[in-house]
């Protein structure tokens, strides 16, 4: 088994590194640019995906006027947000969950016998610019819908409207983390980390009020997910929010994505520990 440096989270990462892991990202970038064509339509499929999900709700609210208490600008306004949020974490976290693999082909004992975080080399192993498409078209989303949902431009709201995406990138980012130390306990457990990641992503996508109560508890209580775009965008467009939900919790994404992360660091860590290796 590899010996494993004594760092082993992004918490450990020396100033040291920052130039080593810069030029780690730059390197993966400029190999991703040397094919323009293949980037380009790549950027262009992934720009799609967010108009095209977003058609369930159209559909859904073409037929009546409100769902779940939001018009139609207000929907799309959560749907862009969290498409904002939900696409940076993917961008930058969401080939930790690719840690699996490399469990199963031995190429983990090559990462943890570098002189560099494992967790940094696997965030910044394989980043996928094209992705950048999900966001660019989910904050166009998002801002025109906020210009159509009468929103009372306040310094308040200023805030808000522009904490409230940062705060969904790291609750989204934790939860990219939590898969991936899962999956040294489960290696083929893809499928069910995916409940807490994408659907994660579609339980913040929609209405709070629309999901059924044990789904509505779960993706607010134990994964944050309605806490990330549908309590923000409600406070922020004048949406009636069910008695289950406080306004403040729309401040509170940045804190507990925080508290998030400290807490899985700890556990990503101890998934590390349990990893025995590949006889390397």
């Amino acid at each position: 088994m590899a010996e494993r440096p004594a760092y082993d989270t992004l918490s450990t990462i020396a100033p040291s590194t920052i130039r080593l892991v810069w030029l780690l990202l730059v390197s993966r970038i400029r190999a991703q640019w040397q094919y323009r064509a293949s980037f380009w339509a790549d950027v262009l499929g992934q720009a799609t995906l967010v108009p095209l999900e977003f058609l369930e709700v159209y559909v859904l609210l073409h037929a009546a006027p409100i769902y779940g208490g939001m018009s139609l600008a207000q929907a799309a306004a959560l749907y862009g947000m969290t498409s904002v949020a939900f696409g940076m974490a993917d961008l930058f976290f969401g080939q930790l969950d690719s840690v699996n693999r490399h469990i199963k082909r031995g190429t983990l004992e090559v990462i943890l016998t570098r002189p560099l975080s494992p967790l940094v080399q696997l965030i910044t192993q394989d980043l996928q610019l094209r992705r950048l498409g999900r966001v660019v078209t989910g904050l166009v989303l998002y801002l025109v819908a906020l210009g159509y949902a009468d929103v009372t431009w306040s310094v308040q709201n200023l805030a808000l409207a522009g904490l409230a995406p940062v705060g969904g990138f790291i609750i989204f980012g934790a939860l990219f983390l939590f898969a991936s130390g899962t999956l040294f306990f489960v290696l083929d457990g893809n499928q069910a980390v995916n409940a807490f990641t994408y659907g994660g992503r579609y339980a913040s996508s929609v209405p709070g009020s629309v999901l059924m109560t044990p789904v509505k508890v779960f993706f607010t209580f134990v994964v944050p997910s309605t806490l990330i775009a549908y309590v923000p965008t409600a406070v922020l467009t004048g949406a009636e929010l069910p008695a289950f939900w406080w306004p403040g919790l729309a401040w509170l994404t940045i804190p507990i994505g925080l508290a998030m992360w400290l807490l899985l660091l700890g556990y990503w860590k101890l998934a590390l520990r349990h990893y025995t290796g590949a006889g390397g």
